[in-house]
């Protein structure tokens, strides 16, 4: 199957206390880390392609600018969606927007590449 412009994936988790930025030490509070929120938006780009890959093949993210725009207490869920905006060769685009139970809480621009598991990891050897 072809990837194409507007496929469209998600993620989604309840924030537990090891997911706020006291936990992860990228700051103080006891909310959702803007770390695991990047990180719930890339899984819900992986989920996007996953149905198009081919066996032996995989995608690496190269690039992400996640905009966190509002504070996540732990119990309630976060939902990110990410949506195929540009293909161009083994290159993917995306943008990516999250919510929780109040609303829109981000959003982010996202690149991806096709590769080759073995001859990715086989780059690792040299």
């Amino acid at each position: 199957m072809e990837i194409k412009i507007g496929i469209a994936g998600t993620a989604g988790r309840t924030v537990t206390e090891k997911d706020t930025a006291l936990a992860v030490r990228s700051g103080s509070l006891q909310v959702l880390a803007t770390p695991v929120l990047s990180a719930l938006m890339e899984e819900a780009a992986v989920a996007a392609l996953a149905p198009y890959l081919l066996p032996k093949q995989t995608t690496v993210g190269s690039f992400i600018a996640v905009r966190h725009k509002a504070p996540t207490p732990v119990g309630q869920t976060v939902k990110a969606t990410a949506t195929v905006i540009a293909v161009s060769g083994k290159k993917i685009s995306f943008t990516i927007t999250a919510s929780d139970e109040n609303g829109a809480i981000g959003e982010a621009e996202h690149t991806r590449f096709l590769v080759d598991e073995e001859l990715f990891m086989m780059k690792l050897q040299k």
